[in-house]
């Protein structure tokens, strides 16, 4: 099976010889214009809002009890908005794993859209640059951006997991995602990100109301549904880019610097997403676990959209490959 061709990216300036474990070249700031500090404003109610969340977990904890509803919502909630990361931003719009039908191509990006992880071009183009410089200078969120020193490595941790977010250091979209730049739906989806935040909060709080019937039932699907829901996806999303580069096994060989590993424990909550090692073996495939027992529900839910016909051309694993990027 041929491999599907990513997506083109203009070359860059040589950068000097980097030599694996030396802190990264330190770069002045991209992001010097008004207009630039509303948007780490906006970055920094995105990331702190949710964390809202953990007090006020604790203050409907207090002499409450969790409802039945509340769950079926978080989880109805996380799932959806998760696959739209991760089948829709990741697998389909970065690197072009299958072929959706535009239905599908535009629910996933409104699904993804919603978990409060950035607009759909500015997502693809961080994370096709993440691929182009892995581990190395250029990579955005590279937890070995200050050495690989015990205390270059914490902050480094600290950078990947979310300090790159207000490292104003930004992935130019005409450079990384042009063919999403040229995409009218696309650009028009992304213009929308924010309104589509408002409705992934709105939605909870609606359905909570309609099927309790009181503002305590609306607060609490709000909470659960919403804010708990919001950072715990952000949080596992941001750990596939920290500690999947840190912690886990390297069966699969990758580029040199790369350090990408697969961590079981996150397989689960990321949807398939922490069998990272394989993903940077092979970008392009649509299924990351692909050993016995790794479960990757991102990878059953491009199974299913095949066999409705609604995903074509996909690039499913071939064993040969696999066998020859085994170290």
């Amino acid at each position: 099976m041929s491999l599907h061709a990513e997506p083109e990216i203009r070359p860059v300036p040589p950068r000097p010889a980097y030599d694996g474990t030396s802190p990264f070249p330190r770069t002045a700031p991209l992001l010097r214009t008004p207009g630039a500090r509303w948007q780490l404003a906006a970055t920094a109610v995105i990331v702190a809002f949710p964390f809202l969340a953990v007090v006020l977990a604790g203050w409907v904890l207090w002499g409450n009890v969790l409802g039945p509803v509340d769950v079926v919502l978080a989880v109805v909630f996380y799932v959806l908005t998760g696959l739209g990361i991760t089948v829709g931003f990741h697998r389909l719009l970065t690197h072009r794993s299958f072929t959706a039908a535009p239905a599908l191509r535009l629910l996933l990006g409104v699904a993804g859209s919603m978990s409060f992880q950035g607009d759909v071009i500015g997502w693809v183009a961080t994370h096709r640059r993440h691929h182009a410089f892995t581990d190395r200078p250029g990579d955005p969120h590279s937890p070995f951006r200050y050495g690989t020193g015990v205390r270059g490595q914490f902050r480094g941790l600290v950078h990947a997991h979310v300090g790159w977010l207000f490292a104003g250091d930004s992935s130019p979209a005409d450079r990384y995602a042009p063919d999403l730049l040229a995409d009218r739906s696309t650009r028009a989806l992304a213009r929308a990100f924010p309104a589509l935040c408002v409705i992934s909060l709105a939605l909870p709080f609606a359905i909570g109301w309609a099927i309790g019937g009181t503002l305590h039932d609306a607060l609490t699907a709000l909470l659960w549904a919403g804010l708990v829901r919001v950072a715990l996806l952000q949080h596992v999303t941001w750990s596939v880019n920290s500690l999947c580069h840190m912690i886990g096994e390297r069966p699969f060989r990758t580029r040199r610097h790369d350090r990408a590993t697969n961590l079981w424990p996150l397989a689960l909550l990321s949807f398939g997403e922490s069998w990272h090692n394989l993903h940077h073996a092979e970008p392009t495939c649509a299924r990351h676990g692909v050993d016995r027992g790794q479960l990757d529900p991102t990878a059953a839910a491009i199974r299913l959209f095949e066999r409705l016909g609604w995903a074509t051309d996909v690039h499913w694993p071939d064993p040969r490959r696999l066998d020859g990027r085994r170290q």
